[in-house]
């Protein structure tokens, strides 16, 4: 998930005025679901607004397919369409993204194996072997390797991103052992550097310890469970990966420019970005209280049936609420239930 409020549905492909409206067809279920121009008056939405936003939820699965005639908002002339529960939207749009990183997670294995086949042919004596596949160069032997990065780094503008995953061999320890110099001479130019880390990466010895003065500096930090390979792009117009498979990572990488990185791995970054949980960031310990609350947010239920459910008064029912989305930083209930659906705390997310 992004990190700050309001972002639940951003990561999710959504906006704010598709969270608004989504949130007042929970509140509204059948037969209470306003029409199109009272949902308009009471958001402050225009009917061109209103009609983006419900084709954005409608494609996005948070809403039930309508049969009749449309208004042009893409609900019948008399009704709005009716809402999908939170949980199982999520859930459904979850599978869909995973699908996605997946084909492009298989993209850039088809990638990394046409790099090992450029690898195979490679002479010793030259550095580089330039034009072997269309936008991609193979670098060959340690120190073009390092050269590459640095210049790489060097000419870095606007942004780098980096993939981070054992082995920690330099160069590729870039957010390990021995960057902190090279990063942090980018911070101080101003370049934005964001780094998704693996998980098992995070526990060896000292990372934390030197990632923690970076990350007060301004460098982004998320940890994934999985991190398919390692990576740095630069300024949206190079990358460097190593190579695929077995092959020993000292002698020979690969430099990607233009559509491949637009295409695939860019694409791919910004996919782990927002699966993976910022640095220190997995969440707070759930009590099985605010377990329970969450379940019945991402359910859709009111207030009232909360607090039957929980067994206490309203008030109280309401109170628990607003503590656990002060916690969670969610600025709606929507997006404290979408939360606990993507980090995995609700039962079958």
């Amino acid at each position: 998930m992004g990190s700050g409020k309001g972002s639940a549905l951003r990561d999710l492909g959504l906006g704010e005025a598709d969270e608004r409206v989504y949130g007042a067809l929970l509140r509204r279920r059948a037969p209470a679901v306003p029409d199109a121009a009272q949902l308009c008056r009471e958001l402050g939405l225009t009917r061109g607004e209103l009609a983006r936003a419900l084709a954005r939820l409608r494609e996005h699965g948070f809403t039930l397919p309508e049969t009749g005639g449309s208004d042009g908002t893409g609900a019948t002339a008399a009704a709005l369409p009716r809402p999908v529960p939170p949980a199982p939207a999520v859930r459904a749009l979850i599978h869909r993204r995973q699908a996605e990183l997946h084909s492009r997670a298989a993209e850039l294995e088809r990638l990394r194996r046409q790099a090992d086949e450029i690898a195979e042919h490679l002479d010793p004596a030259p550095a580089v072997v330039p034009g072997a596949l269309a936008g991609v160069e193979a670098v060959s032997g340690p120190r073009a390797i390092v050269r590459h990065v640095d210049q790489l780094l060097a000419r870095a503008e606007k942004e780098v991103l980096i993939l981070d995953r054992p082995p920690y061999l330099n160069p590729w320890a870039v957010a390990g052992a021995d960057p902190g110099t090279g990063i942090a001479a980018l911070l101080e130019r101003g370049v934005s550097v964001r780094v998704v880390l693996a998980r098992e990466g995070l526990a060896l010895p000292g990372r934390t310890r030197l990632l923690g003065p970076l990350v007060d500096r301004g460098l982004g930090v998320r940890v994934a469970a999985d991190v398919p390979t390692k990576l740095i792009a630069v300024d949206g117009r190079d990358a460097l990966l190593p190579p695929a498979g077995g092959a020993d990572p000292t002698r020979a990488a690969v430099v990607v420019r233009d559509t491949l990185l637009q295409h695939v791995l860019r694409p791919l970054f910004e996919a782990l970005w927002e699966r993976a949980l910022p640095l220190g960031g997995g969440g707070p310990r759930l009590s099985e209280e605010h377990r329970d609350l969450l379940g019945l947010l991402a359910g859709g239920f009111k207030d009232e049936a909360i607090a039957r459910r929980l067994g206490v008064h309203v008030h109280t029912a309401r109170r628990r609420i607003s503590r656990l989305l002060d916690e969670l930083g969610a600025d709606t209930r929507f997006q404290a239930g979408a939360q606990a659906a993507l980090r995995g705390w609700l039962a079958g997310s």
